[in-house]
């Protein structure tokens, strides 16, 4: 093979991969030359191959880019169906058994909700604890109590307020973890026996902290770009009461779009309306894929409605579990609620999350993590339409680190997620997703863990499975 053959085809890999997507711009021929130590002739043929093949175009006065194609595996322009009952909640026995398995079979962690632990800087923040610990042989428990560390509530402010989210610090309350903020937060506003509007899909988190209390969850359409039918919504609230609405307008848990501004501007006039306060989770605000942060619907928030809940936990540490809730209209509730449920966060943590903040680089770390789960949602992407048999979909992620993979509809979740796990391979079946089996033939991948060889033989063996169970309950039918 001759040496232009040879790069035309190494580049063909790399798109193929999914490495540089579709509309972007690659090297110039003279930094291709400087980068794989070839001639400029060199890269002139392989790039003429590229063209011919329909991989690259040219743009004059611009360079080569990726030929933009059709991708098979966008997801469908409309939202999901309406569910228009509320139905009790019971999802948490098939996600604990989901998580226990990631642990208990050393698998292949496409499953995982959690990210990459190994992009975090645990070390770094693990010093300051220790530090904070030695300067402290023993703690005052007054120091632990609700709101929280005033250091760690001014960093969080100063952030908000970098972004263009006006917040009052005296707002912020600190929890452990996100998914404390979002139970507090509900807990405040509805009471057992009540209905709690909620996407379609919707994150578990969210179907757990609703079952929890006693509650019932309406599912509401979601659109997979644009997030909750607004309109579906309009008509469920004419139709019966609802105590609240639960959502993630930021690359939400799993379907990953970022609702548009106005879109969130409306969903608060409506809820404000109607005076039903609106739980927002927020924990992968800082994992956005565009030029900017993402506005939250606290940003339109003009009575207090919005209950704010976010966490470092996807961004920064899993293990200190250090969340806040913003609760507006409901702070001295939350606050209250907060004590009598778990009375303290714990102090050094919350210091020592502080500290990083103010000493260290946050802003670079997560510069590192975008530009890392952007390219590898596009790898798993890619590869998904390579190795998954026709009729598969897949979402486009702005953000975070899942994939929603829609299947042929002959193929149950369950049964994959029970052949795959046989193999060493965990997935997240949609059945966790919703009250009801409206997602049977849906999974969640988790790409935030580095591509390798592993997981790509993984994910192909996952195509194959998913292949061999649709044929399969084809031929029983």
């Amino acid at each position: 093979m001759k040496l232009y053959e040879k790069l035309a085809d190494e580049i063909e890999e790399a798109v193929r991969r999914g490495v540089f997507a579709p509309g972007e711009k690659i090297a110039s021929v003279r930094q291709a030359s400087q980068q794989h130590g070839v001639s400029i002739k060199t890269v002139l043929h392989a790039y003429a191959i590229l063209e011919s093949r329909g991989i690259l175009e040219t743009r004059p006065q611009s360079g080569y880019f990726v030929r933009a194609k059709p991708q098979a595996g966008a997801p469908r322009g409309e939202p999901t169906r309406v569910i228009a009952t509320a139905s009790e909640v019971d999802v948490s026995r098939l996600v604990l058994s989901t998580l226990r398995s990631i642990g208990a079979h050393d698998a292949v962690p496409f499953g995982s909700p959690y990210p990459d632990p190994g992009l975090f800087p645990w070390r770094r923040i693990n010093q300051y604890a220790n530090a904070i610990a030695r300067r402290h042989s023993s703690w005052n428990l007054i120091d632990d109590l609700p709101p929280g560390n005033p250091e760690l509530i001014r960093q969080i402010a100063r952030r908000y307020a970098e972004n263009g989210v006006p917040v009052d610090p005296d707002e912020i309350v600190i929890t452990v973890g996100a998914t404390e903020a979002i139970n507090l937060s509900l807990q405040a506003v509805a009471k057992p026996g009540d209905t709690v509007a909620v996407e379609s899909p919707t994150y578990y988190a969210m179907l757990h902290a609703i079952e929890r209390l006693g509650m019932r969850a309406i599912e509401v359409p979601t659109h997979p770009a644009e997030g909750i039918d607004i309109e579906a919504l309009t008509q469920i609230i004419a139709r019966q009461k609802v105590a609240a609405c639960m959502v993630m307008p930021n690359f939400q848990n799993p379907l990953g779009f970022q609702m548009p501004d106005e879109k969130k501007r409306q969903l608060v006039e409506l809820l404000s309306g109607h005076e039903i306060p609106v739980i927002e989770n927020d924990v992968y605000h800082e994992l956005y894929y565009g030029d900017a942060r993402p506005s939250t619907l606290k940003n339109f928030d003009t009575k207090g409605l919005v209950l704010h809940c976010a966490s470092f936990s996807k961004s920064l540490t899993a293990s200190y579990r250090i969340g806040w809730a913003m609760p507006g209209r409901y702070r001295a509730q939350v606050e209250k609620l907060k004590f009598l449920n778990t009375l303290t966060t714990p102090s050094v943590p919350q210091v020592a999350i502080a500290d990083y903040l103010r000493q260290d680089g946050y802003d670079r770390h997560l510069r590192r993590v975008r530009r890392l789960y952007r390219q590898q949602a596009r790898i798993m992407s890619a590869m998904v339409e390579r190795f998954f048999p026709p009729g598969t979909r897949t979402s486009t992620p702005q953000g975070g680190y899942v994939l929603w993979v829609e299947l042929p509809e002959r193929v149950d979740s369950m049964r994959l997620y029970r052949a795959a796990l046989e193999c060493g391979i965990t997935v997240g079946p949609g059945h966790m997703f919703s009250t009801r089996n409206a997602f049977s033939h849906f999974i969640r991948l988790n790409y935030s863990y580095p591509w390798t060889a592993q997981s790509e033989a993984a994910l192909q063996r996952l195509g194959e499975l998913v292949g061999k169970l649709g044929h399969d309950k084809g031929d029983r039918t």
